[in-house]
């Protein structure tokens, strides 16, 4: 992956004033910015998504330019071909697992009907071992299963890089373990980019082949193994 950012944005809060400036280039297929809470990691994850604006900048993944304030570009976040794994996994909770799977699959599709078959989603549901339960709803699920079902939701359109978003965080820590292992196995084996933030330690050794350290908005460090 070769991922190019440089964007600044100021985000206010009452009287209270935050300044993203961030700017940094890899070609690794596993980023991990780390730094505390406040660091605004989420407020860059959110930027290369799409899913925020920033003020001033440009952002290029794999060679297409996904944000250039100077040539007017903002490319939408459907059309970024990013999956955007959210710490809370963000799972549609009138959905089944095989409804949620496939919901990325189609555009458009807002209200899929009950039934929901196709080879994509027969091999989503074999990767993460989520056959046995495809009928079931979200609150039905483990924690470790409802992640599972988030990523392969992300994973399903195929696409060219995978944001997550402190993605053990509300796990325990011997599902987190778990988890990591197995994030760790899947990514090696669809070779697919990710950039991953976190405060955790352990989540920097297991994935971070160019590790970024973040504070107050900006990068301040950064090593590759």
């Amino acid at each position: 992956m070769q991922i190019k950012v440089d964007i600044g944005k100021t985000l206010r809060s009452g009287a209270r004033i935050f300044e993203l400036s961030a700017r940094f280039e890899s070609a690794s297929q596993r980023v991990v910015i780390h730094g505390p809470s406040g660091a605004g990691k989420s407020q860059l994850l959110k930027a290369l998504a799409g899913l925020a604006t920033p003020d001033h900048g440009r952002i290029e993944l794999a060679g297409r330019r996904l944000f250039d304030s100077g040539a007017g570009i903002d490319v939408a976040p459907q059309r970024r071909r990013v999956a955007y794994l959210f710490q809370d996994y963000a799972l549609f909770p009138h959905l089944n697992v095989r409804q949620n799977i496939g919901f990325g699959l189609q555009r458009g599709w807002r209200n899929p009907w009950s039934r929901v078959d196709g080879e994509a989603i027969a091999y989503w549901l074999r990767a993460f071992e989520l056959e046995h339960v495809a009928h079931q709803l979200p609150h039905e699920l483990s924690g470790g299963q409802r992640q599972r079902v988030a990523l392969a939701r992300a994973l399903a359109p195929r696409p060219d890089a995978l944001l997550l978003d402190e993605p053990f965080a509300a796990l325990d820590h011997g599902l987190r373990e778990r988890m990591r292992a197995e994030l760790d196995a899947l990514q090696r084996k669809l070779a697919i980019p990710m950039i991953l933030i976190t405060h955790d330690p352990e989540d920097v050794s297991a994935f971070g082949d160019h590790v970024l350290r973040m504070e107050q908005g900006r990068i301040v460090y950064a090593e590759e193994q």
